[in-house]
């Protein structure tokens, strides 16, 4: 893999992967930086000591993760960032913003979110599909009104109702 490609997608991975708020630590020198961080980081040799601190451990966090990965795991990450490359700039603006708003969730709610992304996932592709369209030709009040339905319910069920819908939505994954 060519030294550009390393440090694109170490970016990508820092930028994306990290976007968690770091505690202010001061700069680091390029020669401070490990040998395989400078050979992983060489594009940014000449102004790497211009770059704030927080970009500059972004990087290094990102290199670090990508010494880790197996080969698996970086083709995998290689594939995703060349995705992220095709992308229009409108549409990474909406997934930032997306991204943006789940880092703004709680943990909980984040938790939620993830499962029923992986409950979908796990739909046959014609049922995905069904739910898909049928979100799809909802107004915005109509979904509106669906979703504060679905909480209004939820909100009214004692703690065993909750459990007990819970156990039949996972008998119907």
């Amino acid at each position: 893999m060519s030294k550009t490609s390393q440090l694109l997608i170490v970016s990508w991975l820092a930028i994306a992967g990290m976007s968690a708020a770091f505690a202010e630590g001061g700069a680091t020198s390029w020669d401070a930086l490990s040998e395989q961080e400078q050979q992983v980081l060489e594009k940014f040799r000449g102004r790497w000591d211009d770059l704030p601190a927080q970009r500059q451990q972004l990087l290094r966090k990102g290199v670090d993760r990508w010494s880790k990965m197996t080969p698996e795991q970086k083709e995998k990450t290689k594939q995703r960032f060349q995705r992220w490359q095709s992308l229009s700039p409108e549409k990474r603006a909406r997934l930032k913003e997306r991204h943006k708003r789940f880092q703004a969730l709680s943990p909980e709610q984040q938790e939620r979110l993830r499962k029923r992304y992986h409950w979908f996932k796990q739909l046959p592709p014609e049922k995905r599909e069904t739910l898909r369209n049928r979100w799809k030709n909802m107004s915005p009040e109509e979904r509106s009104t669906w979703k504060k339905k679905r909480r209004q319910r939820w909100e009214k069920m004692s703690p065993e109702q909750r459990q007990r819908a819970k156990k039949r939505r996972q008998q119907q994954r």
